[in-house]
């Protein structure tokens, strides 16, 4: 059962989040909460294995909540998907930047709600189809780096499995067009977080686009 804490601002989406969320088998809504604040606390005092958090709340915003569960200074950070209207690239950014394993817009529809939280459980990170090309080519070029990417650090195979992740294919996905199997997947990509020094298959696309690994399938 994967447990989800919910946090926005408005009633009706939460009230939307927790029908849409709750009518599935393998999901529970534990708590959906109206601020950052309570967001912060409920998710450290229930600890869910998924929190959905918007980005406009009041206390503390969405980002802000994001670093403190799933950022580089969190002791033991929590799956974190942001829900927003705001499709802005600052946003996503710091979202992702924050540790976020998700990001969606509210017009996403449900299937694709449900498939975040599912991803993000799972270890996957799901991004709205519709930016997440678009973002992480933008930052890849405004971020492009000037010296040589260390690939040398990483095998052929570790590279094709970078790639497929940086166009945002998930694990069973990755396996499927490599033929690999999904536990070799995962060892491939914990491989090239370690080598790499990055916390998540996010940061992991982001420095294939900000290194030009992805010049030649872009």
């Amino acid at each position: 059962m994967i447990r989800v804490l919910i946090a926005d601002d408005q009633d009706m989406v939460r009230a939307g989040f927790r029908m849409i969320l709750g009518a599935q088998e393998d999901i529970e809504v534990v708590a959906d909460v109206s601020n950052g604040v309570e967001a912060v606390r409920q998710a450290r005092e229930l600890r869910p294995d998924v929190c959905l958090l918007d980005i406009r709340m009041p206390g503390l915003d969405g980002l802000e909540v994001t670093r403190q569960l799933a950022g580089p200074g969190a002791a033991d950070p929590l799956k974190v998907v942001v829900v927003t209207t705001f499709d802005l690239d600052e946003y996503v950014h710091a979202a992702l930047q924050g540790g976020a394993s998700g990001f969606l817009l509210k017009d996403a529809g449900p299937t694709l709600l449900i498939e975040a939280v599912r991803a993000a459980a799972r270890g996957d990170a799901l991004v709205s189809p519709q930016v997440t090309v678009r973002l992480l080519k933008h930052f890849g070029r405004k971020q492009r780096s000037d010296r040589r990417p260390a690939t040398e650090e990483l095998t052929e195979r570790e590279l094709d499995v970078v790639r497929a992740a940086a166009r945002g294919l998930t694990n069973g996905e990755i396996g499927a067009e490599l033929y690999l199997s999904l536990s070799t997947v995962k060892t491939h990509l914990a491989s090239v977080q370690q080598k790499l020094g990055v916390r998540n298959r996010v940061e992991i696309a982001a420095w294939a686009w900000r290194n030009g690994i992805m010049d030649d399938v872009s």
